[in-house]
C-alpha cells in the first residue's frame, strides 16, 4: 500500500531535524544550513503561498468595496474607509487574535497526532467567537454617536455609520472563518481556502457593482454585499470540511465537548488577541485621527490609500505568519525543536525580504497609487508626502507579524504532553514557569 502524504512529510521533517543537529555526517555547518533552508522552503511554500493569497484576497475584497464607494464621491471614499477601517478593524481585530488561539492549538495537536481534537477545538472557538459578536454588533449600531464623541465630522460619521450597518452580518462570519481558517491551516490544507476565496471574489465584484449602482443601495449596498461574500466563504470551506476525506480524521462532526472548559478556552483566546489584535488596531487609531483633521476628506482619502497599500503587504506577512505558526506547531507537536527554531528564523527573513521589495515598488509608484481609488491631485499629493513614512511602516510590518505568529510558541505555556489529554489541562503559575524553560530548552541546547 503506498504511503501517505502525511508519512512523506514526518520523513522530511526528521531529515531537517536530523541536519540541524549534525547527526550522521560531518557537513560543514554552512553546507548544513544552506541543505536546511532549501528543505525549510520546500516544506513552507505549500503553506505560505496559498495562505498569502487568502490574505491577499481577503484584503483586496475590503479595497474593491472602498473603491467601489470611492467612485461615488470624496465624501463616499472617506465614510467608507472611516467605516471599513475606522469600525470593521476593531471588530477584524477582536476576531483573527482570538481565532490564533485555534492555530497554535491545532498545529500542536496534528504534530502531535491527537487529530480529533482539531475539531473540537474548532467548534470551542466557533462558540467562544460568536458569543463575542454580540457585544461587538451593539457598538456597529451605535457606531455613529461614538464617531462622533470621538470627535469625527458629522456628514462623514453619519455616512460610515451607514456603511457599518451593513456590516454586522460580517461579525459573525468572522467568528466562523477565523477558526475554519486555522483548522485547516494547522492540517496544511491551504489551497481550498484560496480557491473558495477567489470564488467569493469573482462574486463579490459584480455584486458591489450591482448593488450599489444598479439597485442604488450606496454605501449600504456595498457593506452589504461585502457581508454576503464572506459568509459565501464561510460556507464553502465548512462545505469542504464536511465532505473532504482530507478531514475525516479530524471532523467527527458537532459534539457538546465544545462547550467544555470555555473560561479556559477564553482566557488563552483573549491573551492571542491582545498580542493580534493591537497590530491591526493601530490602522484603526490612524484613521480616527485623520477624520479629526482640519480637511477631514482629503486626510481620510489620502491616509486611506496608504492603509490600504498598507495593508495589502501586511497581509502577505499574515500569510507567512500563518505558515509560521503550522509550521513551527507542528514540528514542535512533532518533538522537533530545531527544526521549529529554524523554521521561524527561515520566514522572517523570506517575510523581510518580500516587505523591501513591496516598499521600493511602493515608493517608485509614489505619484500614481491614489488614482486606484479615487482622481483629484490634491489626494494624489498628500499620498506622494506620505509615501516615505509609509515605505519604513510596510518594511517594519513586514517582520513583526511573523514573529507575534512563531516565536511566541517557544513560550507558550504548554508541554507536549499536554496531548496526552483531551482536555485542557489547568497548569499552576509554577508549573508554567517550568514548561517555558522546558521548551526553550528543547529548542536552543544542542
Amino acid at each position: 500500500m503506498g504511503r501517505t502524504g502525511d508519512g512523506r512529510r514526518r520523513d522530511v521533517d526528521g531529515r531537517l531535524e536530523a541536519l540541524l543537529s549534525g547527526a550522521g555526517g560531518e557537513e560543514p555547518w554552512l553546507r548544513r544550513v544552506a541543505l536546511a533552508t532549501a528543505l525549510e522552503l520546500r516544506l513552507l511554500a505549500p503553506l505560505a503561498a496559498p495562505a498569502v493569497v487568502v490574505y491577499m484576497l481577503i484584503i483586496v475584497m475590503s479595497s474593491t468595496t472602498q473603491i467601489v464607494c470611492g467612485q461615488l464621491g470624496n465624501v463616499q471614499l472617506a465614510a467608507a474607509s472611516l467605516g471599513n477601517n475606522g469600525i470593521q478593524v476593531f471588530a477584524y481585530g477582536i476576531m483573527l487574535g482570538m481565532g490564533s488561539a485555534v492555530e497554535t492549538l491545532c498545529g500542536q495537536a496534528y504534530g502531535a497526532e491527537k487529530y480529533e481534537m482539531l475539531g473540537v477545538y474548532l467548534q470551542r472557538s466557533t462558540v467562544l467567537l460568536t458569543a463575542t459578536g454580540v457585544p461587538l454588533a451593539a457598538v456597529y449600531a451605535l457606531s455613529e454617536p461614538l464617531l462622533l464623541l470621538l470627535g469625527q465630522s458629522p456628514e462623514i460619521a453619519g455616512a460610515a455609520a451607514e456603511f457599518a450597518y451593513g456590516l454586522v452580518p460580517q461579525i459573525f462570519a468572522y467568528a466562523a472563518n477565523f477558526p475554519i481558517q486555522k483548522f485547516l491551516q494547522a492540517q496544511s490544507i491551504v489551497a481550498p481556502s484560496a480557491y473558495i476565496l477567489a470564488a467569493s471574489f469573482a462574486l463579490h465584484v459584480p455584486l458591489s457593482w450591482l448593488a450599489v449602482y444598479g439597485l442604488g443601495l450606496g454605501l449600504l449596498g456595498a457593506s452589504l454585499t461585502l457581508s454576503l461574500t464572506w459568509w459565501v466563504l464561510v460556507l464553502g470551506q465548512f462545505a469542504y470540511i464536511v465532505w473532504s476525506p482530507r478531514c475525516r480524521a479530524t471532523w467527527t462532526g458537532f459534539t457538546w465537548a465544545a462547550f467544555a472548559d470555555l473560561p479556559g478556552f477564553a482566557g488563552l483566546s483573549a491573551a492571542s488577541a491582545v498580542m493580534l489584535a493591537l497590530e491591526v488596531w493601530y490602522f484603526q487609531v490612524l484613521i480616527l485621527l485623520a477624520g479629526m483633521l482640519p480637511d477631514p476628506q482629503i486626510a481620510l482619502d489620502s491616509l486611506t490609500v496608504c492603509t490600504s497599500i498598507q495593508s495589502w503587504v501586511f497581509m502577505i506577512s499574515v500569510g507567512f505568519n500563518a505558515a509560521a505558526s503550522v509550521r513551527v506547531g507542528n514540528e514542535l507537536g512533532a518533538g522537533n525543536p530545531r527544526s521549529a527554531a529554524f523554521s521561524a528564523w527561515v520566514v522572517t527573513a523570506l517575510s523581510a525580504f518580500v516587505s523591501g521589495i513591496a516598499g521600493l515598488v511602493t515608493f517608485l509608484l509614489r505619484d500614481k497609487l491614489s488614482y486606484i481609488f479615487t482622481g483629484g491631485e490634491a489626494v494624489s499629493r498628500a499620498v506622494a508626502d506620505l509615501c516615505p513614512l509609509l515605505v519604513g511602516t510596510i518594511v517594519l510590518c513586514g517582520i513583526q507579524p511573523v514573529l507575534s505568529g512563531a516565536f511566541p510558541l517557544f513560550f507558550f505555556p504548554f508541554s507536549f504532553s499536554f496531548f496526552q489529554t483531551e482536555t485542557v489541562v489547568h497548569l499552576q503559575s509554577s508549573d508554567l514557569t517550568l514548561i517555558q524553560i522546558q521548551v526553550v530548552l528543547q529548542c536552543y541546547i544542542s
